[in-house]
């Protein structure tokens, strides 16, 4: 700011938030518009844009719902448009301006804001036409920028104008659930920008990240995947995970299950290579099975495996193996009972992935599931920094923590994907490219943006359920999808 004229990022502010609004209003002229004005900067930039757009033939109120006097207030009514203040609020659904708004610019809080909207706002925007487009600048006014948390009422958006630079906010839930549609408008703050605390891969990332076998690729340089997976409770979590190793491009993958789990794995999947559990495991002989396994490049350990003494067994074996381990379901649950295993895996020398949905990461951290969802973002990189490893929380918007990188939150996906055993072709795909070679970080966000797409593949623009079974085969289908694009 100290470096350009006074009012140059605000007008650039505000000129785009104009051409956004001419895009979804179809034009300017006769437009109603409403600005929701408060006292901070954005308040400023409602003003101004709403200024330019009055002198381009809309008709455009603006409500003061702060106390401070904002320079562009002259120039709104200058320019023909009208100013109401606090006399007005009362009998807002009585006012013809108010009813047959058409776009409603949030310019109440900014990226200031701390908690919910008070009063007079949060009874105003309670208020607001149900057909009316609500924009908001930079943040949905009660969203907080830094975390995405919602502390009382908040203003949800059709389209969030974003300025400069993505808010963590606009990525992470809940406050992602606020934004609508994200559009960034640059305003020339990319020179000056401090390093991220957190990140969206796009399309251009995974294309370039993902991992591609060389024309002299064989089956173990692809990746050998060590599964432990499936019970008699459970035995179609082997199947799935196993599916979605497979189908990610793992070049060999050894199960180790009960001969029934495996004997359902080999009706669809005959090329992996099994090692049945004895019909009386006995804890004792744990180490012996996972070196019968043989030699792997990742170890996927958890999805529907069980939770009794010999599964631990097992899951300490994997954990001393030196090989990447991705730990998920039965396995994290154990990991919540044994606070021995925390030490375990901070001190490990090669990756772990923990990917847990809240559930899951509200029992490793004693929390309620609750406090969990409300606030994902603090408590995933809790998480990371307790254990010492990656954590992919699995959620409406799936985040990846690792302590001194910034924070991902993925971009793709669909609602569909909430379904059983969604999480289990995600662990043998993130769990594959643990085995190609990925760190625990790129494996579990690149897994997670490409499980997303084949989601959104197979929902059809989210009308149509999904099978995870189905999801499995769509990931090949994904990566095309996404290597085809590259925009």
């Amino acid at each position: 700011m100290h470096t350009l004229p006074a009012g140059m990022l605000m007008e650039r502010a505000a000129t785009g938030l104009v051409s956004a609004v001419v895009d979804v209003g179809g034009g300017a002229y006769g437009l109603r518009v409403v600005l929701l004005v408060g006292s901070g900067d954005n308040g400023g930039d409602a003003l101004l844009a709403g200024s330019h757009l009055a002198t381009r033939g809309a008709r455009v109120d603006a409500v003061l719902l702060g106390t401070t006097t904002h320079d562009h207030l002259d120039a709104l009514l200058l320019a023909g448009g009208r100013v109401h203040g606090a006399d007005a609020l009362d009998g807002l659904e009585e006012q013809q301006w108010w009813q047959t708004a058409e776009v409603v610019i949030d310019g109440i809080v900014g990226i200031g804001g701390v908690g919910g909207l008070r009063e007079p706002a949060a009874s105003v925007v309670a208020k607001i036409p149900d057909e009316a487009l609500v924009i908001a600048i930079d943040i949905p006014s009660g969203v907080d920028a830094d975390t995405g948390e919602v502390h009382g009422v908040a203003l949800p958006a059709d389209l969030t104008v974003c300025m400069g630079t993505y808010k963590t906010g606009l990525l992470v839930e809940p406050g992602s659930g606020y934004a609508g549609k994200v559009q960034l408008v640059d305003i020339g703050l990319n020179p000056t920008l401090p390093e991220p605390v957190a990140e969206a891969l796009q399309v251009s990332d995974v294309v370039e990240g993902l991992p591609i076998p060389a024309p002299d690729s064989d089956k173990f340089r692809r990746g050998v995947v060590g599964v432990v997976a499936g019970s008699s409770a459970f035995p179609g979590a082997a199947v799935l995970c196993v599916a979605g190793a497979i189908r990610a491009g793992a070049g060999y993958v050894r199960l180790l299950a009960p001969a029934a789990v495996i004997a359902l794995v080999h009706e669809e999947f005959p090329e992996v290579v099994a090692m049945p559990l004895p019909d009386i495991p006995v804890p004792e002989m744990a180490a012996q099975m996972v070196g019968l396994v043989g030699q792997v490049q990742s170890w996927v350990i958890g999805p529907g495996a069980g939770t009794d003494e010999y599964s631990m067994a097992l899951l300490q074996e994997v954990l001393d193996s030196g090989s990447p381990v991705l730990l998920d379901a039965d396995a994290l649950t154990l990991v919540s009972q044994d606070p021995d295993l925390v030490q375990v895996i901070s001190r490990r020398p090669v990756a772990t992935l923990m990917t847990p949905h809240a559930g899951e990461l509200a029992r490793l951290l004693a929390v309620e599931r609750s406090d969990v969802e409300a606030r994902p973002l603090h408590f995933v990189r809790e998480a990371a920094a307790r254990f010492g490893c990656t954590v992919l929380l699995k959620g409406p918007v799936t985040l990846v923590a690792h302590v001194g990188r910034p924070t991902r939150a993925n971009s793709t996906g669909t609602s569909w994907l909430g379904t059983a055993g969604s999480g289990d072709v995600l662990s043998g795909l993130a769990g594959t490219y643990l085995a190609a070679g990925l760190d625990p970080r790129e494996a579990g966000s690149m897994a997670a943006f490409i499980h997303g797409v084949a989601g959104q593949l197979l929902s059809k623009g989210e009308i149509s359920p999904l099978r995870s079974r189905e999801l499995a085969d769509a990931l090949p289908d994904a990566v095309a999808a996404i290597r085809g694009s590259r925009t």
